[in-house]
């Protein structure tokens, strides 16, 4: 099966042109004004996601039978690129594209049809992720979200956090405990998959808190309160959730990658014109070495970790495991994007601090990649245990 790897396409260069042309095109009209106006009213992007799926972008990853472009995986990750490298932000439905995979993977043919269809035209918006709890965080395993079956259905109890756009989400995909953890053989049993109707669970049992951060991301409380849903928005088996969930991680740690990338050239490109035209003692700040150097470094950072990206999702593409790759470009993608970020903002001085910039907008929207999807720390733990065969750390 390695013997794959010999045919793999790793050129370096702007692959796919006539998508990142043609995803210029649409963000060149959602400018900086648009993205700080947004920000004032703590609004949601609705023209630029309806854009977005006009042009059939947020539906890449659904199989043309479905409804979608069938796109491979680093086509999408392109998509998610330009749109960060053009000063915009896919936070508001990047998981539109992505968070389907479960289903697709390891729902029924009658889920299948019933969704994915509606999930590639837009009609239906599957982008709320409900994982995360307040008092577990990432040790999904104990997560206390139950689901209990009750006839023909199951009643949901628990509550969610960091569940991004669930306000302007009609789906929502939920992880919950179906068996108690001192009921299993091995912690990461018990856990199952569900697809519920944001809709008709609204006021039934359901509800849902916007949750102010540092950035403009539409994210929120979930609370469950004996919840009813029907007994067939279970995805694939009971107790195979986690397994189901993992199984979708790698693509998304490439996909979120890829808009870091995309936010580290857009840091780059604005760097490098500012400090071109900004003069300073009569000569442009950029002549100096100061300002130059973290500039040039964070380049070469962003270069790299677009290879092993590229690597990642050309393995993904083959079959082949790309869990390693996948990870160590989500930690070398955040942290070069951070890199540029910093030098962005130090260049542009007081300036950067100006939202007219739009400096400190990226700036703030950049950090966020340090801690989700996964956490650089727990990236590091995966390098040391699974790849350097460390002890495991916790």
């Amino acid at each position: 099966m390695e013997q794959k790897i010999a045919t793999l396409n790793l050129d370096g260069g702007e692959d796919y042109p006539e998508i990142r042309e043609s995803v210029r095109r649409v963000c060149v009209d959602f400018p900086g004004a648009y993205w700080r106006k947004l920000e004032e009213a703590e609004a949601y992007p609705t023209e630029f996601v309806n854009a977005l799926t006009d042009a059939g972008y947020l539906g890449a990853l659904i199989p043309e039978a479905y409804g979608g472009s069938g796109m491979a995986l680093r086509a999408a990750a392109v998509i998610l690129e330009e749109i960060h490298a053009s000063g915009c932000n896919a936070g508001a439905c990047h998981a539109q594209m992505y968070t389907m995979g479960t289903v697709l993977r390891h729902g029924s043919d009658a889920q299948k049809l019933q969704y994915l269809p509606q999930i590639a035209s837009g009609k239906l918006r599957l982008q709320a992720f409900a994982v995360t709890e307040p008092t577990t965080g990432t040790d999904t395993t104990k997560l206390k979200t139950r689901a209990v079956r009750d006839g023909d259905s199951y009643v949901i109890n628990g509550q969610k956090v960091w569940t991004s756009r669930a306000l302007h989400s009609d789906l929502m995909l939920l992880l919950a405990r179906t068996t108690p953890i001192d009921q299993v053989k091995k912690k990461s049993e018990g856990l199952s998959v569900f697809l519920l109707d944001i809709r008709e669970s609204l006021s039934k049992g359901l509800d849902i808190k916007p949750l102010k951060a540092m950035i403009n991301h539409n994210t929120t409380e979930v609370f469950f309160d004996d919840l009813r849903i029907p007994a067939d928005c279970l995805i694939g088996e009971e107790g195979k959730g986690l397994k189901y969930i993992l199984d979708g991680m790698n693509a998304e740690r490439i996909l979120v990658s890829a808009e870091a990338i995309g936010d580290g050239r857009w840091f780059t490109k604005t760097s490098v014109a500012y400090v071109s035209e900004r003069r300073v003692f009569d000569r442009p700040i950029g002549q100096n070495q100061g300002v130059q150097f973290p500039v040039a470094r964070a380049h070469a950072e962003i270069e790299a970790a677009d290879l092993v990206l590229r690597r990642a999702a050309a393995r993904f593409a083959a079959g082949l495991p790309c869990g390693d790759d996948a990870n160590m470009g989500k930690l070398l993608a955040a942290e070069a994007a951070w890199h540029a970020a910093e030098a962005c903002m130090q260049n542009h001085g007081g300036f950067g601090y100006a939202r007219e910039y739009d400096v400190e907008r990226k700036w703030r929207e950049t950090r966020l990649f340090q801690i989700a999807p996964i956490s650089t720390n727990l990236v590091l733990s995966y390098i040391a245990e699974h790849m350097l065969g460390m002890p495991r750390s916790f």
